[in-house]
């Protein structure tokens, strides 16, 4: 299909949506991908993520500056002992299915989190002994050890509120048409189609929502994203490609807006072998630290991405304040390189399958790395695949290497324990190490911030040696718009928010 018949095609979907005489007004986002399950238990895409904060409000969000703010929750109290948090809900909230959220619905949300099979919730509050309701507005969460995560992790999506009666009478096709408390609710959902949500006239706080619909269209390609923002079809897209920058600032109809992201782009590496993906690279320590040293990640910075995004080594990128700076960003060093693989005893070229998904650019990296690794004996064979193939690939095993893009999280717990702890769900690489997973659980239990620190430094210089996962970049959230749309600004969590803006 060809650009031109794309945005016709939009512009035909979006006048069947109006009508000529509509005088709603509607906002469309044209998405990078198509977001996986729309369960805030469940799902753990970005896309997801974007779509949620439309649909379901949190207890807590940040702000531009990464800070805590009420949402659906008022204020929030830790015990001395730091093993109870009273959280306060916001009055006369309701779901988009007529229910109230008190104390007992909040319980039954944080529950779900918790037990519900197959969860990626579950690991984010699993300090969590059980909820108490105090009174109708008032819920005790009664923590196992001191959890000083928590009140990031219930602002992002272990802090979504569902409908008890929605989710009950919905089971598992919750994520069909999920009932929460957000400023819009969802009307239809097409698979690899478009997601159409409506304002919810009984919004909390309604008075600052003032756009009437938003139409999510999944638009894999970056240059049709851009394509059918220029043609007028879409009114904002997400993840515009760095060297489409220029376009859009020459363009006096559009806006930029940027922001440097928490989370970062890495290399999983199998190391469980399982599915009998045996493989030097997975079997070697050395030989995953020779292949970090073999890339030139300021190269990868300037070609692929006109020197937009950050290059890394870490879980957060090296202007954070739990980077350890003394682990910085390595250069490209070949010699180093060959001689870890010669003390690895690795003496003949092999190849290895790099999985990445339908994504120009890191398609891109994917090519820059082949070569630059095949200077150390590594032959690199890419694969690509659909974002949610992708995923229940990794989860399965059945991949050798995977360019894993993660969006991130505030505290730099969301970064590195889901990831690196013995048997997480989204420990794709299989790396279990008890030393690492007693330094992970160490730093939830303190909320002294030079503490945390030093266990974090010493956790990260751990998993350097070990390399499961070798960081390559941190990207810069590159959000492109119609100047029509007032009052859009981005927040390094990724997440497009809704709530204030205007479309003229």
């Amino acid at each position: 299909m060809t650009i031109l018949r794309f945005v016709i095609c939009s512009m035909l979907l979006m006048a069947c949506l109006h009508g000529p005489a509509s005088a709603q007004t509607t906002l469309r986002i044209g998405l990078a991908e198509d977001p996986d399950v729309l369960d805030p238990t469940l799902s753990r895409t970005l896309a997801s993520k974007i779509v949620f904060a439309a649909l379901c409000d949190k207890l807590f969000d940040l702000d531009e500056n990464l800070n805590i703010v009420p949402q659906l929750a008022l204020s929030y109290e830790t015990s001395p002992n730091g093993k109870a948090v009273t959280i306060k809900l916001r009055p006369g909230v309701r779901f988009h299915d007529g229910e109230l959220l008190n104390a007992d619905a909040a319980k039954f949300s944080l529950d779900r989190h918790i037990s519900m099979p197959g969860s990626f919730r579950k690991p984010e509050i699993a300090a969590i002994d059980h909820v108490d309701v105090v009174d109708p507005l008032t819920i005790r969460l009664v923590l196992r050890q001191p959890f000083s995560p928590m009140i990031s992790q219930l602002a992002d999506r272990s802090g979504i509120m569902v409908s008890p009666r929605a989710a009950q009478e919905a089971g598992d096709k919750f994520g069909i048409a999920p009932v929460c408390a957000g400023p819009y609710k969802l009307i239809q959902r097409v698979q690899q189609d478009r997601i159409v949500a409506e304002k919810f006239a009984d919004y909390w706080d309604s008075s600052n929502v003032h756009i009437d619909r938003i139409v999510y269209l999944p638009i894999t390609d970056a240059t049709v994203r851009l394509a059918n923002l220029k043609a007028g079809s879409i009114d904002l897209l997400e993840r515009l490609l760095a060297t489409d920058i220029g376009q859009v600032r020459s363009d006096p109809r559009l806006k930029l807006v940027t922001a440097l992201e928490t989370g970062y782009q890495g290399l999983n590496i199998n190391l469980a072998a399982r599915g009998g993906y045996k493989n030097p690279l997975g079997l070697h320590s050395k030989a995953r630290q020779a292949f970090s040293l073999a890339i030139d990640r300021e190269a990868l910075n300037k070609v692929v991405f006109d020197g937009e995004v950050v290059p890394g080594n870490q879980w957060v990128h090296p202007g954070h304040s739990y980077y350890h700076v003394g682990l910085p960003v390595p250069r490209r060093d070949l010699s180093a390189a060959r001689a870890l693989m010669a003390d690895a005893g690795i003496t003949e070229r092999f190849n290895i399958e790099l999985m990445v998904t339908k994504n120009v650019e890191v398609q891109r990296v994917a090519e820059m790395i082949q070569a630059m690794v095949a200077d150390i004996g590594i032959d690199v064979k890419i694969r690509v695949t659909e974002l949610g193939a992708a995923l229940k690939q990794a989860e399965a095993g059945e991949y050798q290497m995977f360019l894993l893009s993660w969006s991130g999280r505030a505290d730099p717990d969301g970064n590195s324990y889901i990831f690196h702890k013995c048997q997480a769900p989204q420990n794709y690489t299989g790396n279990c190490n008890p030393a690492l997973d007693a330094l992970l659980d160490r730093q939830r239990t303190t909320s002294n911030v030079e503490e945390r620190r030093a266990i974090f430094a010493q956790a990260i210089q751990m998993v350097l040696e070990d390399s499961p996962i070798i960081y390559l970049y941190h990207r810069r959230w590159l959000i492109a718009h119609t100047a029509k749309l007032e009052g859009y600004q981005q927040f390094p969590d990724g997440v497009i928010r809704v709530v204030g803006l205007r479309l003229n």
